[in-house]
């Protein structure tokens, strides 16, 4: 995208072309694509730096990183605005065009000073089921619930299930994540807490979701110290690192 259309986006916002260039402008923005999402993607990212950060220091690295981008890509940009607009408007038209070629180089989203909510890392797979004892009707009910996500009807019948096979450590974690989804978190902490102490094939991955448990529950404290005891051969350590320094 061309550096003159930002410029021009800008003016547009502004309320500074005449009419026949607005005319012009709101032709491209029905006929070229491209042009029109390139505007949608400054437009929101107008609207975004004309609010302050809560977090004053994410809010300074963000613009000394945009004011770096800027200085390395835009310094000839400012003969051309000297010309057309006032300093005021090249300062933020300045802002915004880095901040554009920060999301189309993938060094900025507009996340990342948000906090880690659980739905974030809610992403279950597909479960199915090992099949023990005679109860295969109830097991096929509990393993198509929990993959429709119908959690309720799953926790009915993992509680039947538990109650058959009190040893059954993978019952216990499915029927744990369900509870977290129906936020019956005593119930769903005190099942991955069992688990979490035992010597299951499901243990680092119950430490895993009682950490989630903790996060929907908003306590990021336990969050982030259950979290540190996951070890670097679970399969969910590398996750486990990402949320941490998004915690910390």
């Amino acid at each position: 995208m061309d550096d003159q259309n930002y410029i021009l986006f800008e003016a547009y916002l502004s309320d500074e072309l005449s009419k026949d260039e607005i005319i012009a402008f709101e032709t491209r923005l029905k006929t070229e694509s491209e042009f029109h999402q390139a505007f949608e993607t400054y437009k929101e990212l107008s609207s975004f730096l004309e609010h302050k950060f809560e977090n004053e220091a994410a809010s300074h690295a963000f613009q000394k990183n945009l004011n770096k981008i800027s200085e390395a890509h835009f310094n000839k940009v400012e003969e051309t605005v000297g010309s057309k607009g006032t300093t005021k408007t090249y300062t933020l038209m300045k802002y915004l065009v880095a901040a554009c070629v920060v999301v189309l180089f993938g060094i900025f989203s507009l996340n990342q000073f948000s906090s880690p909510t659980y739905g974030d890392y809610a992403d279950y797979n597909q479960i199915s089921l090992t099949v023990r004892g005679a109860n295969s009707k109830l097991l096929q009910t509990a393993e198509n619930a929990f993959n429709t996500k119908d959690f309720a009807k799953a926790e009915e019948a993992f509680s039947r299930l538990i109650a058959e096979d009190e040893t059954n450590s993978e019952l216990k974690l499915y029927s744990a994540i369900s509870n977290i989804e129906l936020n019956n978190f005593e119930t769903a902490d005190g099942l991955l807490e069992d688990l979490r102490r035992g010597n299951s094939a499901f243990k680092h991955k119950a430490t895993w979701y009682l950490a989630l448990s903790k996060l929907k529950q908003d306590n990021e404290t336990a969050c982030f110290e259950i979290l540190k005891t996951i070890p670097e051969d679970a399969e969910d350590y590398e996750k486990a690192q990402k949320l941490i320094k998004k915690l910390d």
